[in-house]
């Protein structure tokens, strides 16, 4: 195949790739890499003086493919992978692919749980010890565990929490153990390799998903029981408290974007600290109708006053992920956009 003549390694590829995307997409990528890697593909894009169009094209073509082939093996595994590519590229050149990116198209662990409804997966494992269960979710999506999760008593859910967040290397040898308390009623897969999965970033993107109910119970419930690892998850979310972080701009700015509905209910649960900062950033009149809303409103259900606060939270998160406002995390120098 052509692609095999280029002579290219892998970060030449990448980098190749990268300018072949252009500075906007190439950013986005950036921003899911470590600082070492980001190093070395600047270090090779600034060596790059010009692209010949055929091995622009090629590398294009085999990413495109990688991307396809691992497409596949996340909807239905190796074997139907190479079914589908058979069919799209022919029995040799499906041949190929597959032979050629099996070491980079590991299967994770748990394939077959993340193909099933999360409440299937929890009556499989809420009785299981919550190391099981900890390290399972990790290996979901966020979405998927955050469902898990919320539906955990409450005594194991901050349990669960911190096994993830404390989480390292796990041996394939345990990974295989846990799948096949599951493999009884859905097939299994495993990987022959050491992965990682769980970790503060794991527990985070998780917590992000669940409710805020949920969410407010773990992390107030692990401050008690290890303050230290709860506020390094702190330091990389955002709660409703939180928005005593925000400086006057910001405020500002997501309050152009909320309902005054919302924001008077979620201003019910609200700290006298949160209700004063946002008060003070908003004109006499809005305050006042803000406060009689909230006057009119009567007694309100705690629910309710928690989605409306996730509601404001997720602009929040929204804006920030835009670049639109800053939030200043963990109470020191650091500055996150």
């Amino acid at each position: 195949m052509a692609r095999h003549k280029l002579g290219l390694n892998g970060k030449e590829k990448a980098a190749i790739l990268l300018v072949a995307l252009g500075s906007d997409r190439a950013s986005k990528i950036y921003k899911h890499l470590k600082e070492e890697e980001i190093e070395q593909l600047t270090l090779e894009i600034a060596n790059i003086q010009k692209i010949d169009h055929d091995v622009r094209k090629e590398v294009i073509e085999e990413f495109y493919e990688i991307c396809l082939a691992q497409n596949y093996i996340d909807e239905g595994g190796i074997g139907y992978a190479k079914e589908v590519l058979e069919r799209a590229l022919g029995n040799q050149k499906a041949l190929d692919l597959i032979n050629r990116l099996t070491s980079s198209l590991q299967v994770r662990p748990f394939e077959f749980v993340r193909k099933a409804d999360p409440s299937q997966v929890l009556n499989f494992i809420q009785d299981e010890h919550p190391q099981t269960i900890a390290l399972i979710l990790a290996y979901l999506n966020p979405h998927q565990a955050s469902l898990i999760l919320s539906e955990l008593p409450q005594e194991k859910q901050v349990d669960v929490a911190s096994r993830i967040a404390t989480m390292d290397s796990t041996s394939p040898d345990i990974i295989r153990d846990v799948e096949r308390i599951l493999e009884k009623k859905l097939s299994a897969m495993v990987t022959s390799d050491f992965t990682d999965a769980g970790g503060i970033d794991a527990i985070v993107e998780i917590l992000l998903s669940v409710d805020r109910g949920t969410e407010k119970h773990i992390i107030d419930t692990l401050e008690v029981k290890n303050g230290e690892l709860a506020e390094e998850i702190r330091k990389r979310m955002f709660v409703f408290e939180d928005i005593v972080l925000l400086d006057n701009r910001a405020i500002q700015r997501f309050l152009r974007e909320i309902d005054n509905a919302d924001l008077a209910l979620a201003l019910k649960g609200a700290s006298e600290e949160v209700a004063n900062l946002i008060f003070a950033n908003m004109s006499k009149r809005l305050q006042d109708m803000i406060k009689e809303d909230m006057e009119f409103m009567g007694p309100v259900r705690l629910r309710d006053v928690e989605e409306s606060q996730q509601r404001v939270v997720n602009i929040i998160r929204r804006l920030e992920d835009a670049g639109e406002i800053i939030i200043a995390r963990g109470g020191g120098d650091e500055i996150i956009v």
